[in-house]
């Protein structure tokens, strides 16, 4: 990416404030008990998924995790279609609720329950395009919890004996479930473990969107020069607990007020108006379409099955 143009930076605001409203809604929705079950927010990593996936073309394929309605909506996947399977529809993404969106039509193979399981599929798929000759880059998104699982470590070394096309994404939000990272058992320092591995890596400010479309780029590129994989540290916070049903006790005041600091939309949305590139009646307008867009698709799950059809949701 060169220069950043207005352009380009309305859109990743566009895409960053859809993920947060749509998830400020799914909070609402869970809290009147209209949305069941574990929630897994993406609140406050926005700027990765809209950063990487930025990079990426539509027929690259994309792994998430359980913390993965971020990565759905900005991949494509029908806003309507999610939140009918968080409402548990058939309509749905037809996998079991918010920790197994998908949606094969956009190259999107959801995320997994088990921490760190979607490692290996996605070096599969790497090697499988390799293999067949297919110029694509797969990209696999996981927390830091995933690096203390042996998953972890035998997918980077099969990914880089066999040079595989795959783009490992790591957010890294300081926490590993409830537990702060860095404590005993927890993966340490994910840099040197990726070194051992001889597979070039950097560290990303993940709350900054043109820093992580820019590294993304970096990493495409280098892929898709033959340069095996790739993988992309990028530090990031979720304001919200591990869950939407667990308390937040556990994150410190100070802490928090720190990375809210550094919220990554507030962060761009001032950085655009600097330029001169973001007004009022232009951000009322964005804020307008996203609302207009989760009303739709919550109208959509709430209709009855006759109404909702087969599959198919109006909101696009």
């Amino acid at each position: 990416m060169g220069e950043l143009t207005q352009e380009h930076g309305l859109a990743l605001l566009r895409q960053m404030v859809r993920v947060r409203r749509f998830e400020e809604r799914c909070v609402q929705l869970h809290t009147q008990g209209r949305i069941h079950g574990l929630l897994h927010l993406y609140i406050g990593e926005e700027a990765i998924a809209v950063g990487v996936m930025t990079a990426l073309s539509d027929e690259d394929p994309v792994f998430g995790t359980y913390r993965e309605h971020g990565h759905a909506l900005v991949r494509g996947v029908d806003p309507g279609l999610i939140m009918a399977e968080l409402y548990g529809h058939l309509e749905g993404s037809r996998r079991g609720g918010s920790m197994y969106l998908f949606d094969a039509t956009r190259a999107f193979y959801g995320g997994d329950t088990l921490v760190g399981g979607h490692l290996p599929m996605a070096v599969g798929m790497a090697l499988g395009d390799r293999v067949r000759g297919r110029d694509r880059v797969t990209a696999c998104f996981f927390g830091a919890g995933a690096a203390s699982e042996g998953e972890f470590h035998e997918s980077l070394h099969l990914a880089a004996l066999w040079r595989c096309p795959v783009l490992f994404c790591c957010e890294n939000n300081h926490y590993i479930a409830e537990k702060e990272e860095g404590r005993p058992g927890e993966p340490g320092d994910i840099a040197a473990s990726v070194a051992s591995h001889h597979i070039p890596s950097e560290k990303v400010d993940g709350m900054d969107v043109v820093a992580v479309e820019r590294a993304a780029r970096r990493a495409v590129a280098a892929i898709h020069g033959g340069g095996g994989p790739y993988f992309l540290e990028l530090e990031t916070y979720r304001f919200r607990a591990h869950s939407a049903l667990e308390p937040r006790r556990y994150l410190e005041e100070t802490e928090r007020a720190y990375w809210k600091a550094h919220d990554p939309i507030k962060g761009f949305t001032a950085m655009l108006r600097e330029r001169g590139w973001l007004d009022a009646d232009t951000l009322s307008a964005l804020e307008r379409e996203t609302a207009e867009m989760i009303d739709a698709a919550v109208a959509f799950a709430e209709a009855d099955a006759s109404e909702r059809g087969a599959a198919v949701s109006p909101v696009g």
